[in-house]
């Protein structure tokens, strides 16, 4: 995302600009570490930018230094900036989801942008402690999935900008392993020191 100020309205002309402007922009992230840190981490990677990172403790706050125009970019999950968006304080450059939002249509993916293997999503989920019984597991896994199939739950999830997933506990412990994988390669390409 970016302030409106920004004169770049897509993830190609924002390369540009920063590329153009060494320095002089920065990106506010929700902390690091987390998803949409490493996001704005892996774009300043591969698109060899310029740039920092500038964490602050939770979205909120990064929100609003973008509004504030305190730093010209962010990159956070969609449902904190979204009212945003929606209500012209702030422009949705792209999303790092495959697929584009129902709550920001207008907004391309990463890879519409013309950027391949960007694809980050803040996940969400419920974690048990390792041993926990089976049936302990798949009753919770099946609550949970009803409660989110619900029309209400449903339209709230995917109106903040979620995509409701409700994978089962294999499923979600698989996507686990490609993803610390994946971010491992990003912490270290980037040298954050890790405690």
């Amino acid at each position: 995302m970016a302030h409106p100020s920004v004169p770049a309205k897509s993830i190609p002309e924002l390369i540009k600009l920063v590329q153009n402007n060494p320095k002089k922009y920065n990106f506010a992230t929700p902390g690091i570490g987390t998803t949409p840190d490493l996001s704005a981490v892996l774009l300043k990677l591969t698109a060899k930018l310029d740039v920092a990172t500038v964490p602050y403790a939770g979205a909120g706050p990064a929100v609003t230094a973008v509004i504030g125009n305190q730093v010209a970019l962010g990159c956070v999950a969609m449902p904190p900036a979204t009212p945003h968006i929606q209500g012209g304080r702030l422009r949705a450059l792209a999303v790092t989801s495959a697929k584009r939002s129902p709550a920001l249509p207008d907004a391309p993916t990463m890879s519409e942008s013309g950027l391949t293997d960007q694809e980050a999503d803040t996940l969400q989920g419920m974690l048990v402690p390792a041993g926990t019984p089976k049936a302990i597991v798949q009753g919770l896994y099946s609550e949970i999935a009803k409660i989110l199939a619900q029309p209400d739950m449903n339209a709230r999830v995917v109106g903040l900008g979620f995509d409701v997933v409700a994978s089962t506990p294999e499923q979600f412990a698989a996507q686990i392993k490609v993803e610390v994988a994946k971010w491992t390669k990003v912490v270290k390409g980037a040298g954050i020191r890790v405690e």
